[in-house]
């Protein structure tokens, strides 16, 4: 009986890793975004976090944008040099695993500036593909 107890609760464990193991690679790469923020690199931010696809969604005001390429180019123009960048924070992250391979985040932003301090709140959709969890519909507001 207590060969038995033992076993369960091993088995209960690690589902319960498991489980928690698309939250913890999830906000991973968030914070690898954030630090390559950080660093001014844009094309690092996107290259971590977001779907390298001409599927890629990213909503933002009226403006819906498709495509990797377009995000990336859309980030530069709005955020060209290391002082429009400012410095990332990402906070109150809600994540939401809906199967093996999708997850849902709602969040807030903040950059810190020399001049302002603009923050939003975002949701993201993310799918686990072959190279990792990305970033799928980013809707930012």
């Amino acid at each position: 009986m207590k060969k038995l107890l033992l076993i369960t609760v091993v088995l209960l464990a690690a589902v319960s890793l498991n489980a928690q193991k698309p939250e913890v690679e999830i906000r991973k790469i968030m914070d690898a975004q954030a630090a390559a923020w950080n660093r001014a690199d844009i094309e690092a931010f996107m290259d971590i976090g977001y779907w390298k696809s001409e599927k890629l969604k990213f909503v933002s005001g009226d403006k819906i944008t498709l495509g990797w390429q377009q995000t990336l180019d859309n980030y530069k123009k709005t955020y060209g040099t290391g002082a429009a960048m400012g410095k990332l924070t990402f906070s109150d992250l809600d994540i939401t695993v809906l199967s093996k391979d999708a997850a849902f985040v709602i969040g807030s932003w903040s950059l810190s500036r020399e001049k302002d301090n603009p923050k939003g709140k975002f949701t993201l959709l993310f799918r686990k593909l072959k190279e990792g969890w990305r970033i799928v519909a980013d809707h930012s507001s």
